[in-house]
């Protein structure tokens, strides 16, 4: 028998009602609860709830009602439907393009089961990689990351977004922003998770003496640097290596373990629990 996912994301301040609101919606409406987790950070709540139905949902009336309940709860709820459909991909850079370079040379290829329907840049330097690929490009240059994050996330609705890539992207999202796409924001750093995290990873590792140097594609959640790892590679520093060979070096490799990251994710290969990334066996389709 199939069944219909629904993904929602409460989000808001702190108080009590919010899960019981949402747990009972999900009965009255005869669906079941999958998974459920919740966080709470200086007084910002964020609840994460999978549930699944048998019988056909009607999506317009759900989603009205799920709002509604937000609204009288005090919270924003993003819902989300697992629907088997091409995903569509929101990538977010600032001006290095080896990651976008290596996405876009991949869905030229014919590589990506999913669709990039938006760039997102923090600057213009990659609009006109944007504009060769004929993807939309937005600017959200805003300082106030907080205020930025409310662009993207217009933007994200706008366009219909399933995953979220940050090729780059050097800004640190907010876990306001994280909590409304669990398991559905993909970026790459620049060491072999946990070690080296943060900025100047390339640095950290050059100086340290480091003899082997990776990148590591991960989840994002609230803590930087922390999320379920999905891929990692890395290759040996030799005696004579400069810090700017290694980079050279390095960046390479950040395209490719990203790009294998985000394929892996559209193939539906993996799954998340427990803080952990479980990788399914390649299909033979």
């Amino acid at each position: 028998m199939s069944k219909t996912i629904v993904e929602l994301v409460v989000v808001g301040k702190d108080h009590e009602g919010v899960v019981a609101g949402f747990t009972n919606f999900i009965f009255q409406n005869k669906g079941n609860i999958e998974k459920i987790n919740q966080n709470v950070v200086k007084g910002l709540f964020g609840m994460y709830l999978e549930a699944s139905f048998v019988k056909k949902i009607d999506i317009t009336r759900f989603n009205k009602e799920a709002e509604s309940l937000a609204k009288k709860l005090k919270m924003e709820v993003n819902i989300h439907y697992e629907i088997s459909k091409r995903k569509r991909l929101a990538v977010l850079v600032t001006k290095e393009p080896h990651c976008l370079e290596a996405i876009l040379d991949a869905r030229v290829k014919g590589k990506l089961r999913g669709e990039i329907v938006v760039i997102i840049g923090t600057e213009n330097t990659l609009a006109s990689s944007a504009k060769k690929a004929n993807i939309p490009f937005v600017l959200v240059n805003e300082n106030d990351q907080l205020k930025a994050e409310e662009k993207i996330m217009s933007i994200i609705k706008k366009f219909d977004v399933d995953l979220i890539v940050l090729a780059r992207y050097m800004r640190i999202l907010s876990p306001n922003f994280v909590w409304r796409y669990p398991n559905r924001i993909i970026n790459i750093h620049p060491s072999l998770l946990p070690a080296f995290p943060g900025a100047f990873a390339y640095v950290q590792a050059y100086e340290r003496g480091a003899k082997i140097v990776g990148c590591t594609a991960h989840y994002v959640t609230e803590d930087l640097d922390q999320g379920p790892i999905i891929f990692q590679d890395a290759f040996a520093i030799d005696e004579n290596e400069t810090l700017e060979t290694l980079k050279k070096k390095g960046q390479k490799l950040e395209a490719a373990t990203l790009l294998e990251a985000v394929k892996m994710h559209l193939d539906g290969r993996l799954e998340v629990y427990w803080g952990k990334v479980h990788v399914k066996p390649k299909s033979s389709r």
